[in-house]
C-alpha cells in the first residue's frame, strides 16, 4: 500500500512539474524542474517513467543545456522491460531532433529497436523512424545505411524497412532531387560491398528508379551502374571453376547488367572476363551453369561494340565447331547451338570481315582486315559442312518432336489426376520452346552457306526461353502491312531499348532462385570478410 502511495504521489508530482513547465512564459527559469522530470527516469514508479517520457520531449527543446542529460535517459527509457513505456519513448524520439548529431544518433538507437519481436513496437518505430526522415534526411539514412554496410545483426531488418518504408516514398523524401539522389546512390554504393542476391538486386532496382539514372541521364551514369554491378561480379578475381558462387553470381549480375547495356553501359569487362577467365575452363563447368553462362552471352551480344565483337568471334566460333557436328547425328545440344549462332550472328554484324578469316568468307570492306589475299577455303568448307550437319540433325529431331507434341492433348484428356495434368503440360511446355529452338537454329543457319552472308542484326529472332513476340492484328482489306525485319538492318537497334517483357524475364529468371537459399556462405566479401553467398543451392 504504501508503494502504491508513493508511485502515485510520484506521478502526481511529474504532473504539477509538466504543468507548471507548461504556463510558465520563460521556461529557462525552471531547469530545475526539468532536471527532476529527467531524474524520475532513475526512479521506481514505471508509471512516472511513462509520464517522463512524454514530458521530456514535450520541453526538450527550452533547455538546450540539459538536450544530453535528456537524451541519455531516452535511451535508457527504451531499455525497459515494460513494452509501453519504450512505446512511449520511441514515439517522443522525432520531438528531440534537434540538430544532425541528435538525429543521426536518435536514428541509429531506432534502427537497433527494428529487431524488436513486438508488433506494436516495431509499428512505432517505423513511425517515429519516418518521422525523423522526414525531418533530416540524410543524418537519418547514413546510419541506418551503416547498419547494412557493417554487417550488424540488424543489417536485414533495416534493408527490410528501406525497401518497405523508405524506397516507395522516395519522390517525397528526395529533394533536391539531384543532391538526394547522389547521396543515397553513395550510401547504396558502400552498401552493397557484402550483399546476398536478393538484397543486390533490391539496391539497384531501386538505383535504377532514380532520375539521375534515367532515360535522359548522360551515358557516364549508365556506366556508373555497370560499375557497380562489376564490382559485385568480382571481375578482377581469378575465375575458380569449382567455385559455384562465383558462376552465379556472374551470370545473374550479367543479367542484371542487361537494361543497362541496352541503354550505353559498356559490356567490355563482361565479354572480356568471358574469354580470357571462363572459356578456358569451359570444359570444366557443370553443364547446366554452361547453359546460363552462354544465355547471358547470347542475351548481350547486340549491345557489344564492334571492337567487343571482333575479341569474341573466335571464341564463339571455336565453341560452335565443339557443338555443332560435322555430320548428320541422332541428336545435338540445341540449347548451346541456338544460343551460340544467335550470338554469332550479332557478332559477325558489327565486324562482318571477321568471319573471312575465321569461317572462309568473302566479305569485302574495303580494310586490309578483309584478308582476302589469303586462302580461308578450308575454314569455310569445314564451317558449312558443320551447318550442313546440325541442320540435317535438326530437322529430324524436329520431326519427331513435332510427331510427338500431337499425342500432349490426348494424355492431357485422358489424365486422371490433377498432378498427372501439371507433369504433361509442363513437358509440353518444354517440347514447344525445343521446337522453337530448332526453329531459330535453321533460322540462323540457312543464310550463313553463302560466300558472304547477311548477318542477323536486329529482331528478327527471338530466343526461344525469352518471352515470344505477339502475332500483329490481322489486317483490314486495303491497309498496309507491316514491314518484314530485314537482315543486316541496323536501324532498330539505334536506341540500344530492346523488347521489355524479354529483358525483365531474363532477369527474374537470374534470380528466381535466391529467395530459396537465404544468405549463404561463399567467398570473404565487403569490409567484414565475412561472405554472403547469392542463395542458389
Amino acid at each position: 500500500m504504501a508503494a502504491a502511495d508513493a508511485d502515485a504521489a510520484e506521478v502526481e508530482r511529474l504532473y504539477e512539474l509538466g504543468e507548471r513547465l507548461s504556463s510558465a512564459n520563460d521556461k529557462s527559469q525552471h531547469a530545475a524542474d526539468y532536471e527532476a522530470i529527467i531524474s524520475a527516469v532513475k526512479g521506481q514508479s514505471v508509471k512516472a517513467k511513462q509520464l517522463a517520457a512524454q514530458l521530456i520531449p514535450r520541453f526538450f527543446r527550452s533547455f538546450p543545456a540539459l538536450a544530453t542529460r535528456a537524451m541519455e535517459a531516452m535511451f535508457d527509457l527504451v531499455d525497459m522491460e515494460e513494452l509501453a513505456t519504450r512505446i512511449q519513448a520511441i514515439r517522443g524520439f522525432p520531438l528531440l531532433a534537434k540538430d544532425a548529431e541528435f538525429v543521426s544518433k536518435i536514428a541509429d538507437i531506432l534502427g537497433q529497436l527494428l529487431a524488436s519481436e513486438e508488433n506494436v513496437e516495431r509499428d512505432a518505430v517505423h513511425k517515429a523512424l519516418m518521422s525523423l526522415i522526414r525531418q533530416d534526411v540524410k543524418s537519418s539514412l547514413q546510419p541506418l545505411f551503416k547498419h547494412v554496410e557493417s554487417g550488424s545483426e540488424i543489417r536485414e531488418k533495416v534493408i527490410c524497412f528501406l525497401k518497405d518504408k523508405v524506397f516507395p516514398v522516395k519522390a517525397e523524401l528526395l529533394k533536391p532531387q539531384a543532391q538526394m539522389e547522389r547521396y543515397i546512390t553513395d550510401l547504396i554504393k558502400k552498401s552493397v560491398l557484402d550483399v546476398t542476391g536478393l538484397e543486390f538486386k533490391l539496391f539497384m532496382d531501386f538505383l535504377r528508379s532514380l532520375s539521375i539514372f534515367g532515360d535522359s541521364a548522360p551515358r557516364e551514369s549508365f556506366q556508373e551502374l555497370i560499375e557497380i554491378i562489376q564490382a559485385q561480379a568480382d571481375l578482377d578475381a581469378q575465375f575458380n571453376v569449382s567455385d559455384n558462387d562465383h558462376i552465379e553470381r556472374w551470370t545473374s549480375c550479367m543479367y542484371m547488367a542487361l537494361p543497362i547495356f541496352m541503354r550505353g553501359g559498356s559490356s567490355s569487362k563482361f565479354l572480356n572476363y568471358f574469354v580470357k577467365q571462363i572459356v578456358p575452363v569451359f570444359d570444366k563447368i557443370p553443364e547446366e551453369k554452361k547453359l546460363d553462362l552462354l544465355k547471358t552471352i547470347a542475351a548481350s551480344s547486340p549491345y557489344a561494340t564492334a571492337q567487343d565483337s571482333r575479341q569474341l568471334l573466335p571464341t564463339v566460333v571455336q565453341l560452335l565447331k565443339k557443338y555443332m557436328p560435322g555430320k548428320k547425328v541422332e541428336d545435338i545440344n540445341h540449347n548451346y547451338v541456338e544460343c551460340l549462332l544467335y550470338t554469332f550472328h550479332h557478332l559477325a554484324h558489327k565486324t562482318p570481315n571477321t568471319t573471312n578469316s575465321l569461317c572462309g568468307y568473302k566479305i569485302v570492306t574495303g580494310q586490309p582486315s578483309d584478308r582476302l589475299g589469303e586462302d580461308f577455303s578450308e575454314h569455310h568448307k569445314d564451317f558449312t559442312e558443320r551447318l550442313t550437319g546440325t541442320e540435317e540433325t535438326v530437322r529430324a529431331a524436329s520431326k519427331r518432336q513435332t510427331q510427338g507434341m500431337a499425342d500432349f492433348n490426348k494424355a492431357i484428356s485422358s489424365a486422371k489426376t490433377e498432378e498427372e495434368k501439371i507433369k504433361i503440360k509442363s513437358d509440353q511446355q518444354k517440347s514447344t520452346m525445343t521446337m522453337r529452338a530448332y526453329n531459330n537454329i535453321l533460322a540462323m543457319a540457312q543464310p550463313l552457306h553463302a560466300k558472304s552472308p547477311l548477318f542477323i542484326g536486329d529482331k528478327k529472332i527471338t530466343l526461344s526461353w525469352m518471352e515470344q513476340p505477339k502475332k500483329p492484328a490481322a489486317t483490314t482489306a486495303g491497309a498496309k502491312r507491316p514491314q518484314p525485319a530485314t537482315n543486316g538492318n541496323t536501324s532498330a537497334n539505334k536506341k540500344g531499348r530492346g523488347d521489355g517483357a524479354g529483358r525483365n524475364q531474363l532477369v527474374n529468371r537470374a534470380f528466381e532462385g535466391l529467395s530459396r537459399g537465404g544468405r549463404g556462405i561463399g567467398r570473404g566479401r565487403g569490409r567484414g570478410g565475412r561472405g554472403r553467398g547469392w542463395g542458389y543451392r
